[in-house]
């Protein structure tokens, strides 16, 4: 299965690149959605299935409702409200999060000894 994952800005794509197998594309929104935008991200994901990860505040919402009708069967992923947004979501929720998508063969898991992180 070939995925792609829609995030808002480039700081939420570093934080999960951090994570994520390098195959697996970031996009991101970079906070607007006209449709020049819209057009891009579609032609660039493809085929792909699509993974929607915005932040839990207004924006972030508006962004995925507005995702949500451009790709109607796009998976949601979330992060808590208490964190700064997707880039100030902690490694490890962020790997719960990805794991609960079914997304394992995907994950780059940290080595016990916190020295590298490893693919299972």
């Amino acid at each position: 299965m070939e995925i792609a994952i829609i995030v808002e800005g480039k700081n939420d794509k570093s934080r999960l690149a951090r994570v994520l197998s390098p195959e697996v594309p970031v996009y991101c929104t970079f906070g607007t959605l006209n449709t020049n935008r819209i057009e891009a991200l579609r032609k660039a994901v493809g085929d792909r299935q699509v993974y929607l990860f915005t932040d839990p505040d207004a924006s972030g919402r508006r962004i995925r409702g507005v995702l949500r009708d451009v790709f109607p069967d796009a998976e949601h992923l979330y992060t808590r409200r208490g964190y700064a947004g997707v880039e100030g979501t902690p490694e490890e929720y962020l790997i719960q999060q990805l794991e609960k998508a079914g997304l394992e063969a995907f994950i780059l898991y940290p080595d016990p000894s916190g020295a590298v992180w490893l693919k299972p």
